[in-house]
């Protein structure tokens, strides 16, 4: 164990057994939508899971209640059926990846990504027999024939860096490594898994925007602040349970070793680092410059895209079980959560 572990676990020893959450959804003003094909598309995507007796006993019972279905219906609103089906089917994979990095080493996630992306690299000539490339070339070969090429390009891309990034995490796990606060965000912002999920907004909305706008400083910046809201947001939600396993990937430990504050104290560090992530996208948005009424239009469609995400993954987090168990909805009225016991 590291020594900025071990300090960690001392703090967290004499910690108060309860930390009150910051109120992100009401500083976030943006319109929550719920998709209409929801229910058919989460029935559709448990058969697609579940298909060979695959997850079983507990693992099964944690995916219903990660209501997967209603993160994908209130962040891609406007999706067609199926559409939408593609893209739960990959957010409840990407979740099913992420449980699994959780246990893994580097080798492990190295050998991961090498199914995965070879997968989607060469979608119908690769062969493997292992469920993760089975289940990779499913969803992707059904995405192809309406993503634009620019659309697979960032898809990929963004996917080969999450996975560089989840090997790197592991390695930090194995050694005790907790990172200062600006490798973190830097790493976080892969590890999260985000970026192929905005490609995705450009596939769910038919969208074909030129590289050279995609590329736009504003436009990089309005996914950046999307994507540290998403995540800095679950690391406070996730907190209570990642503590309990003793991860300290995640940037409350982080925040608290860094500028040596107490619990409460990073807990509402990281939330005003939200809130600002919320103001900053605001104030991007604002500096939209214009490319002509179509890209425009398609311009229009992809940031309010990033803005479901943002409202959509506030809410969800306390529909989810993922975090808070059932009371969620007890959690999001009070703000207050109960510190679980550390296993041993």
């Amino acid at each position: 164990m590291s020594s900025a572990v071990a300090r960690l676990q001392t703090a967290r020893s004499s910690s108060p057994k309860k930390i009150l959450l910051p109120d992100l959804v009401s500083h976030c003003t943006f319109k929550l939508r719920i998709n209409r094909h929801r229910k058919q598309v989460t029935t559709e995507t448990k058969k697609w899971l579940f298909k060979d007796g695959n997850l079983m006993g507990k693992k099964r019972a944690a995916y219903h209640g990660l209501k997967c279905g209603l993160l994908t219906s209130m962040c891609y609103p406007d999706a067609g059926y199926g559409q939408l089906r593609v893209v739960n089917d990959f957010l409840t994979y990407l979740f099913h990846l992420d449980n699994l990095s959780d246990d893994m080493d580097n080798v492990g996630t190295l050998t991961t990504a090498d199914e995965v992306l070879n997968s989607l690299y060469h979608p119908y000539t690769y062969r493997s027999s292992a469920r993760v490339g089975k289940m990779t070339r499913d969803f992707y070969k059904r995405m192809l024939p309406t993503a634009s090429p620019g659309t697979q390009q960032r898809f990929i891309e963004t996917f080969d860096f999450f996975f560089q990034s989840v090997t790197q995490q592991a390695s930090d796990r194995a050694a005790g490594v907790i990172p200062d606060l600006e490798s973190y965000i830097e790493l976080r912002r892969d590890t999260s898994g985000c970026k192929p999920c905005w490609a995705l907004i450009e596939y769910a909305n038919n969208l074909d925007i030129p590289d050279e706008v995609m590329e736009h400083e504003t436009i990089r910046a309005l996914g950046e602040a999307t994507n540290d809201l998403v995540t800095w947001s679950n690391d406070i939600f996730s907190y209570n349970v990642e503590q309990s396993k003793g991860d300290t990937h995640n940037m409350i430990p982080v925040v608290m070793n860094q500028e040596g504050i107490d619990l409460q104290s990073a807990v509402d560090f990281v939330g005003n680092m939200c809130k600002q992530s919320i103001d900053r996208f605001i104030e991007e948005r604002s500096r939209l410059p214009s490319w002509g009424p179509e890209i425009d239009r398609q311009v229009d469609i992809y940031v309010n895209g990033l803005a479901d995400w943002i409202v959509g993954s506030l809410h969800w987090s306390f529909e989810s079980e993922r975090y808070f168990g059932k009371t969620g909805r007890q959690v999001k009225a009070t703000r207050v959560v109960e510190l679980l016991p550390l296993r041993v």
